[in-house]
């Protein structure tokens, strides 16, 4: 039941209310934002939901090491437990992050395509991939081809992929090139307004949206419903 009660109160359900739902299997999707502004929590976020439902996630880094990676995840589920008020959440977690698989990449020598090899190779060896994050995308140095090989073993595996990459401008034209601008079912872009920190939907399940957006918490960086 406390899984359940996580699943029903993940900070993603939030998210999904605002999008009109969640990415779908099949399906990639985008966050981004200026660097340091929480990227990398927003993965991780949908990560530790995928998890709940008892997916095998694989986490794709291009610019932290595991460590780091690992750091977030512990300090993202210790947030959520809290807000749930579950004291004791050490096997909790352990039995959340289990299925979760990190992987490192300089993307200057690894292209998306051998991404894609190597989750297939996970397969191979019995890991049934439910879902991949990829953070730290340098997305104008990815070309259409690149893309196209993600999308299609998306759409044959039944996964889906979030990505980030570092994009100050809110705006979807400026955010994702033209030539791949169809490959992503879902853009968000998270930036500071004077109230605080927002992760706006720019398009969602294929349509884009006017102003659907997401108040992050200041101090944990949760996705969170308005005051």
């Amino acid at each position: 039941m406390v899984k359940q009660d996580l699943i029903d109160q993940s900070p993603v359900r939030i998210f999904d209310a605002a999008a009109g739902g969640a990415l779908k299997a099949g399906q990639l999707g985008l966050i981004t934002a200026k660097k340091g502004l929480g990227k990398t929590s927003v993965l991780v976020q949908f990560g530790i939901d995928a998890l709940l439902y008892d997916k095998h996630l694989v986490h794709v880094s291009f610019d932290q090491h595991s460590s780091n990676v690992i750091a977030w995840y512990d300090s993202i589920l210790s947030e959520i437990c809290k807000k749930k008020n579950i004291s004791d959440y050490t096997e909790l977690t352990d039995s959340i992050i289990r299925d979760r698989t990190i992987l490192n990449f300089n993307q200057e020598s690894f292209t998306l395509p051998k991404v894609v090899n190597t989750i297939k190779s996970l397969k191979e060896g019995g890991i049934k991939v439910s879902a991949v994050i990829v953070d730290g995308l340098a997305l104008h140095s990815v070309t259409a081809g690149d893309l196209k090989a993600v999308a299609d073993f998306a759409r044959q595996e039944g996964i889906f992929v979030w990505f980030s990459d570092t994009n100050e401008s809110a705006s979807l034209a400026e955010t994702v090139p033209e030539e791949l601008a169809g490959f992503f079912a879902t853009v968000a872009h998270i930036a500071a307004r004077k109230e605080g920190v927002y992760l706006t939907v720019l398009k969602a399940d294929g349509k884009e949206l006017d102003s659907a957006s997401v108040r992050l918490d200041a101090k944990t960086l949760l996705m969170a419903k308005e005051k």
